[in-house]
């Protein structure tokens, strides 16, 4: 295959939102068990759209925070980050801004050498990669909670996705992590 793989990695409740109707992700459990650093490892860059990276693009964690807490956002802040905004427009050391081509541009991205690629955030950049075919695959952390209301995982979808389920895993917490693969793949 050779070319890199964009992975979907998030948390969802049961009820298949990602953030509460205030944006709220309380809920979301940091379970060590779980290995987030181990990702990061196998990451070199990190994709976002303009909100996503608005609020946690240069995110600082309070200086009171955990240790381990402040080596995750280093770990994140040392990967190069792409920025997709139909406006915005900067390119610093910080991030790369990505105004059109996107499929172009991606495709480029993950023929050139490296590890692989995080998609993060948010929905509306999810659904565009998805609709371009452009998720190699799904890592996604459910949690034991049912917010209701909120922002869904998946929004406007133009065409079935089929899946094949590569890995579970289930953790002390409740959280069970599921990994698909894009069955064109």
């Amino acid at each position: 295959m050779g070319s890199r793989k964009i992975i979907l990695d998030l948390a969802v409740t049961l009820d298949g939102f990602i953030e509460g109707k205030n944006g709220e992700i309380d809920w979301c459990i940091m379970d060590p068990e779980m290995e987030f650093t181990h990702f990061l490892n196998q990451i070199d860059t990190i994709l976002y759209g303009r909100k996503s990276y608005d609020l946690w693009g240069e995110y600082i964690p309070a200086t009171d925070a955990p240790d381990d807490e402040k080596e995750m956002w280093e770990l994140v802040h040392s990967k190069q980050k792409y920025v997709f905004s139909r406006k915005a427009s900067r390119s610093d050391n910080k991030a790369i801004f990505v105004n059109e081509n996107i499929s172009e541009e991606v495709t480029q991205l993950k023929n050139s050498p490296g590890k692989d690629i995080w998609l993060y955030g948010g929905s509306s950049l999810f659904t565009t990669f998805i609709d371009f075919g452009l998720v190699d695959e799904f890592r996604l952390s459910v949690h034991p909670v049912v917010l209701g209301e909120g922002k869904p995982l998946f929004r406007d979808i133009k065409h079935r996705l089929n899946l094949n389920l590569m890995n579970t895993r289930t953790f002390s917490s409740g959280v069970v992590q599921l990994v698909y693969r894009s069955d064109r793949n």
